[in-house]
């Protein structure tokens, strides 16, 4: 299973909801289409997300931003 997770919730409750639960963040980022893209530190820690937020997971490919990284 990915580490990676689309959730149609903001990145701030995503941050709260790691935080209480003790789960480590890798990346997070908005998402063009709406809602965040969560990549977790351990597939442990993205199971366990999944299992809380079942119902918020958005399916299939999602539109998400261009990304920079100065050379």
């Amino acid at each position: 299973m990915s580490r990676a997770i689309n959730l149609s919730l903001a990145e701030s409750e995503l941050i709260a909801l790691c935080r209480s639960a003790r789960i480590g963040v890798s990346a997070i980022e908005p998402l063009k289409s709406g809602g965040t893209r969560l990549v977790c530190m351990t597939r442990e820690g993205a199971d366990e997300i999944r299992r809380r937020l079942a119902g918020n997971i958005i399916d299939g490919e999602v539109d998400r931003h261009r990304f920079y990284r100065p050379p």
